[in-house]
């Protein structure tokens, strides 16, 4: 009740991308798609992962469906709102609604970096380490990292959130951007808000640049590892890793210029913010399921077995 009262409004009001009808219905053709797309691909990558045999014992793959399950909640907490939204002329979101949806972002975020950063270091096993792959990477290391990801994630957004809550928020209520999130929610309490800003600047542009970091070592560290044994395969381990790279670039990036870096554009922030939630969960199954053989075979045989099955009855 105390929290409640310290907050004399009830909603927040998004203003979205744009103000004209015409491109409102572009847009929500756009981000329909994009989710369908984002929502069947990655749904198609748990299911082969799941249902396939050889995937399903196969740590990399296990870490991949974690990352699709992943994507997938982070993109139903903006998306779906989003697009919704653009059919509205006044597009808003209740207190607490705005208050889920920054911590569940963060919670998903979080829990996305350390499960990166956990099939960076299974690559960096099974590239340098092979003989000793299975041992180190087995069953219960991964169940250990994936709950690892969930308490991390869940440590950085109550870090976050545990200050949030009990602002006082009296007006104005407008977010220039397309769903709630932290550095703009902020900026809309009725106090000196330096310090805090100065915290979450800290504690999630840290914890990103960290994350970060460690990525770009580990993929340095195998590709160093390739040239040293076999000048040869550097060339086929640079073009798979590059892919790699310049995903955790786009999703680290977009979230340093967000949190450790913020500028001080409010169309730059709506593009971040869409980028986040739409290009990143779009390009993870295309750059590490999708062109991958063994997904490819794996869908080759599910679909065989579906026919098959449909012939049989």
């Amino acid at each position: 009740m105390e929290m409640k009262n310290n907050s004399m409004i009830n909603e927040f009001i998004l203003l979205g991308l744009t103000n004209s009808w015409e491109l409102e219905i572009f847009f929500f053709m756009i981000f329909s798609l994009a989710y369908i797309s984002i929502f069947a691909s990655n749904s198609l990558n748990i299911l082969m992962v799941t249902f396939d045999s050889h995937l399903h014992s196969t740590p990399m793959y296990f870490l991949l469906a974690n990352l699709s399950f992943l994507d997938i909640l982070f993109s139903t907490v903006t998306l779906p709102k989003m697009v919704v939204d653009f059919f509205r002329e006044k597009k808003t979101i209740s207190f607490w609604g705005c208050m889920a949806q920054i911590f569940v972002a963060h919670l998903l975020g979080g829990s996305e970096m350390i499960i990166l950063i956990v099939m960076a270091v299974d690559r960096y096993v099974a590239i340098c380490k092979p003989l000793h792959y299975t041992t180190i990477m087995n069953h219960r290391i991964l169940v250990a990292s994936v709950l690892l990801s969930w308490t991390a994630g869940f440590v950085h957004s109550m870090s976050q959130m545990a200050f949030m809550v009990s602002l006082p928020f009296c007006g104005p209520s407008v977010i220039d951007d397309v769903f709630c999130d932290l550095p703009l929610v902020l900026k809309l309490a009725c106090t000196d808000t330096y310090v805090l800003e100065f915290l979450v600047a800290v504690f999630s542009g840290l914890f990103t640049l960290i994350s970060f970091i460690l990525l770009l070592v580990s993929y340095i560290i195998i590709l160093v590892t390739v040239w040293y044994r076999s000048s040869s395969g550097l060339s086929k381990a640079l073009s798979t890793l590059s892919a790699h790279i310049t995903v955790v670039t786009l999703f680290f990036g977009s979230l340093l210029l967000i949190y450790a870096w913020p500028i001080n554009s409010y169309s730059l922030d709506k593009f971040l913010s869409v980028f986040s939630s739409v290009i990143t969960p779009l390009l993870n199954p295309i750059i590490y399921s999708l062109r991958n053989k063994e997904v490819k075979a794996a869908m080759n045989r599910l679909r065989y077995r579906h026919i098959f099955s449909k012939s049989n009855f």
